[in-house]
């Protein structure tokens, strides 16, 4: 089972600029039972020496990297997604302590999201993200290295692992995993994609406040945690009042 819920969960470091930080941020997961790296779009060569010479034993790890250009790429088939930030932002959600939030990772397909070296994530990139932490640290240099940040996000992931099979191996009969419902992040992104189309063409949304107006949104709707028939049932919807709007165009003309 500790095993099987490692497996399920991916480090993703968007644009990593240091190969140093690569190659530590593959010991580390070797560490704590972690195998499934995600880089995206690369800014440097993750497979290199200096890469390579940081990771030591966990070479696989970064030979076995999956490599994309886009976050929404790297997150295709995941059903929760928390992201890392070190700043205070103008977030509706709360930050959260990694100790508090990690545990609702467990069990699901799942991604732990860091960002760049100097910067972090974007406010677009946060959108992706259904929860967010900050790592708590003193307020005069809140910034941590980002092999740092993983390596304390990885140990909590594998404490916890480790608590609940200690648990599960102390009852007699462990109970059955409640049904893994909840639709894929992918599937979310093409409905908020479809939707957004929607109310642009109707005219709730103006182009030039859309991507404000969409985040709340999304902050509503990461919030229900909908299964794929419910997204399913939702992007019906949208594809039936598509198909009203151009019948009654068609009829006006």
């Amino acid at each position: 089972m500790l095993k099987q819920q490692s497996t399920q969960i991916r480090i993703v470091l968007v644009e990593p600029a240091g190969p140093l930080n690569v190659g530590s941020v593959a010991r580390i997961m070797k560490n704590m039972g972690f195998h499934h790296l995600v880089l995206v779009n690369p800014q440097c060569d993750p497979h290199g020496l200096e890469a390579r010479k940081m990771a030591v034993h966990a070479p696989e790890i970064l030979e076995t990297a999956t490599i994309v250009q886009t976050l929404p790429e790297a997150l295709k088939g995941c059903q929760r997604a928390i992201a890392t930030t070190s700043l205070d932002r103008s977030l509706p959600t709360k930050l959260e302590n990694p100790r508090h939030s990690l545990p609702w990772l467990l069990g699901y397909p799942a991604a732990l999201i860091f960002g760049r070296e100097d910067r972090g994530l974007t406010n677009v990139e946060l959108n992706y993200a259904q929860r967010f932490v900050r790592i708590p640290s003193d307020n005069t240099y809140r910034s941590l290295n980002l092999a740092q940040a993983v390596a304390i996000c990885c140990y909590e992931l594998y404490h916890l692992q480790t608590i609940a099979l200690s648990d599960q191996k102390s009852q007699d009969s462990p109970p059955n995993p409640a049904p893994n419902l909840e639709a894929p992040i992918d599937l979310i992104e093409a409905y908020y994609q479809d939707l957004e189309t929607l109310l642009l063409k109707i005219g709730y949304l103006y182009p030039h406040t859309a991507s404000s107006r969409m985040e709340k949104i999304r902050r509503l709707f990461n919030r229900a945690y909908p299964s794929t028939e419910e997204v399913a049932m939702l992007r019906g919807m949208i594809r039936q009042m598509n198909w009203a709007l151009s019948n009654h165009c068609e009829n006006d003309s």
